[in-house]
């Protein structure tokens, strides 16, 4: 046996996204503004619709879990990313970085299945308007929320379960900012096929079949609103979906270009920037696409102030 080979692992290094010493202040300072504008700008979506009794619909519950899921899914990497800068250390346990690693998976994935919600829920409202509320009735919707939320908790403890399986080597550098999956992989000396297998399949699951749903949905709605003969119909119908479809454009978008920018420069480093955009600043941005496109988050934001 390779005397390199350990069975129990204390702690990983994080590289994070510079090793330059006078860049650190300058992206503590960044991520922690980023940080808080999304903290605070998905509680306030969160706020105002709960407090809103007009947004108790639907497209709002979903929007209001979507937000909470933004939260969570910034807190679960950001936090300790400004930690390390603060105190000048690139470790985490073991133990943190397997929990960070669940985590991330987890509101991942519900990112991705409350899109494919929220995109069914539009597409019975432009298609079906007159049986919009017998059909997305609070039992319905509540399914959708606890499918969604199950799937997500699964598929991330699945992949959580077969890391703990793993051995590593002494060589524990995550050329990340964060625990992800495919490089803590990497990093092991065991046999990794049933891991890779594993993941593959979550990650086809995760992007065939929620993206497919998507795309069938608004080929749908688009198939609709081309037959509403007024331009004002088209138009009203469409500024129903919009602010949906740009974080759904958002979200796809930068997630395909990190994958396939790191899959066409071999680069670790440059990943790991690149990783930032669907990480983080996806996050931030959502809550502004919904209250700057949609008049009703605006006029509940206005009461909630």
């Amino acid at each position: 046996m390779d005397h390199r080979n350990q069975t129990y692992v204390s702690e990983f290094i994080l590289l994070g996204l510079s090793d330059e010493t006078e860049l650190q202040p300058l992206l503590f300072g960044l991520f922690l503004s980023m940080y808080l504008i999304t903290f605070t700008g998905n509680l306030l979506i969160i706020l105002a619709i709960i407090t809103d009794a007009h947004l108790h619909t639907p497209m709002y519950l979903f929007l209001s879990n979507l937000s909470f899921a933004d939260i969570c899914f910034t807190s679960t990497i950001v936090p300790k990313m400004l930690l390390n800068i603060q105190m000048q250390n690139k470790v985490i346990t073991y133990e943190e970085c397997i929990t960070q690693m669940y985590f991330f998976m987890l509101f991942g994935g519900l990112d991705n299945f409350l899109l494919t919600v929220m995109a069914y829920d539009r597409f019975v409202a432009i298609c079906y308007p007159l049986n919009y509320t017998v059909i997305m009735n609070p039992k319905f919707c509540g399914l959708l929320l606890l499918a969604s939320w199950l799937l997500s908790v699964l598929e991330s403890l699945l992949n959580g379960l077969m890391v703990l399986r793993l051995s590593f080597c002494i060589e524990l550098e995550i050329p990340q900012f964060f625990c992800e999956i495919s490089q803590i992989i990497q990093l092991a000396c065991s046999d990794t096929f049933l891991n890779d297998l594993v993941m593959y399949f979550a990650t086809g699951f995760l992007g065939i079949v929620p993206v497919s749903g998507i795309l069938f949905s608004y080929a749908k709605i688009v198939s609709s609103i081309w037959r509403i003969s007024s331009a004002g119909g088209k138009h009203k119908a469409f500024s129903t979906c919009g602010s949906h479809l740009s974080v759904v454009a958002l979200f796809y978008g930068t997630t395909l270009g990190v994958y396939l920018s790191s899959a066409a420069t071999q680069n670790s480093r440059g990943s790991a920037v690149a990783s930032v955009m669907y990480t983080v600043v996806t996050p931030m941005l959502n809550p502004f696409i919904y209250s700057l496109r949609n008049k009703d988050i605006k006029q509940a934001l206005r009461k909630l102030f």
